[in-house]
């Protein structure tokens, strides 16, 4: 069978401009139960791609003519869901920083071997990289859509200075009926490959309102951050149909806040000010997640309305034992105040990351120490009696000694 064609199985791509070391990659694979093709030119390459739809993918980054972070550029402007595994003769630190840029595009980097490596490491990769049989279709997320598989958990967000428990982050998962419940690290990634990503979404914003109303009768007026993904802002007319879907909800659009990463929010920067202008001239808020870990922070602040920002974990978890993650820390929320924009942080661990955010002045604050991802109906309970909780007790002007 011509293997252009033959799209069953672990179908493993080899780039290598070194032919020897290609055939040996393709035959430790072949070992390892991959069907496998070698290529040594980016041509070539990426017609095979496109073509062969490989589902892993192993590439040299040190390649003459183009290299391997341009080929990593040219698989997120395909969408590849490929799983990546990255060898070059740079050491750890080029390896590591070109796994860190291919994560941040989207694309699933899973693996990096050091030249020279040895076959053993090589098998262990392959075998670790393994997919089971394949469950994950556009068939089976639909069906799952339509049998109500999905579910929300929600990750409440305190107010640093009231003490208050205003908002939460809405988090999907998957109650699959054969795996148990799915992290959304397994089915966003290929939902955000396929058109399933824009029913996802509509289904979460709509489930996130009518549990706004559950709450509402219970005296509950809370506000709900929903993520979004860069593939939902193809379409020019959103902001129309989340008005309409909130508005058919009875909640009012300013109760819901869509997060976006930088990365996300960067691709077709004309469509991405439309969409975003649109979606808050209807009211909703915008926050940018994760700042400070992409690339392009500052251009995104002057040229998209934000509302929000949200310091990324990895600099909140390490603020106390890290002078320079607290520099980013203080200045990011100093940066959304001068620009009059709401201060989030993720990831806070102890008690005492939640009294340094308070004294950097702060907005808000999420993360393990205030709560885990929480059922619906244990969100009521958590924000009544949150002043029993230890992070009330944490040092806040609110606080009660002890």
């Amino acid at each position: 069978m011509d293997p252009s064609v033959d799209t069953s199985g672990h179908r493993l791509l080899i780039i290598d401009d070194d032919p020897s070391i290609g055939a040996m990659i393709a035959r430790v694979a072949a070992r390892a139960g991959y069907q496998t093709l070698v290529v040594s030119t980016p041509d070539d390459f990426l017609q095979r791609v496109r073509i062969w739809a490989p589902t892993h993918i192993v590439m040299d980054l040190q390649m003459p003519v183009v290299d391997g972070l341009e080929l990593l550029s040219q698989l997120a402007s395909d969408h590849s869901t490929a799983r990546i595994i990255l060898i070059s003769g740079a050491g750890d630190r080029v390896v590591d920083a070109a796994r860190r840029v291919g994560t941040a595009r989207g694309l699933s980097v899973t693996a990096a071997l050091n030249k020279p490596f040895s076959i053993a490491e090589l098998e262990s990769v392959l075998q670790a990289n393994r997919l089971e049989d394949p469950w994950l279709t556009v068939a089976n997320l639909s069906a799952a859509i339509e049998r109500d598989e999905f579910f929300l958990l929600y990750q409440p967000q305190v107010d640093l200075r009231s003490g208050a428990v205003p908002a939460a982050e809405a988090l999907v998962r998957w109650r699959h009926p054969v795996r148990g419940v799915v992290s959304p690290l397994e089915f966003i990634p290929f939902a955000e490959s396929s058109a399933c990503i824009d029913r996802m979404t509509q289904w979460i914003v709509g489930a996130g309102c009518a549990q706004l109303r559950r709450w509402d009768g219970m005296g509950m007026a809370m506000r709900l951050a929903i993520n979004l993904s860069a593939r939902n802002l193809h379409e020019a007319r959103l902001g129309d149909q989340l008005e309409a879907q909130c508005r058919g909800a009875g909640v009012d659009p300013s109760r819901l806040t869509f997060e976006l990463t930088e990365t996300a929010a960067m691709r077709d920067a004309t469509l991405m000010t439309d969409v975003l202008t649109r979606l808050r001239v209807k009211g909703f808020g915008l926050s940018i997640d994760d700042f400070g870990t992409g690339y392009s922070s500052l251009v995104l602040l002057h040229r998209l309305p934000f509302t929000e920002l949200k310091v990324d974990r990895s600099f909140v978890s390490t603020c106390l034992t890290s002078k320079e993650s607290r520099a980013i820390v203080r200045h990011v929320v100093d940066l959304a105040h001068a620009l009059h924009l709401h201060a989030v942080a993720e990831g806070v661990e102890s008690a005492e990351v939640m009294r340094l955010l308070r004294e950097l002045d702060c907005d808000a604050a999420q993360g393990t120490f205030v709560a885990l991802p929480l059922e619906a109906d244990q969100v009521p309970d958590m924000v009544r009696g949150h002043a029993d909780a230890p992070w009330y007790r944490a040092g806040a002007p609110w606080a009660v000694a002890g």
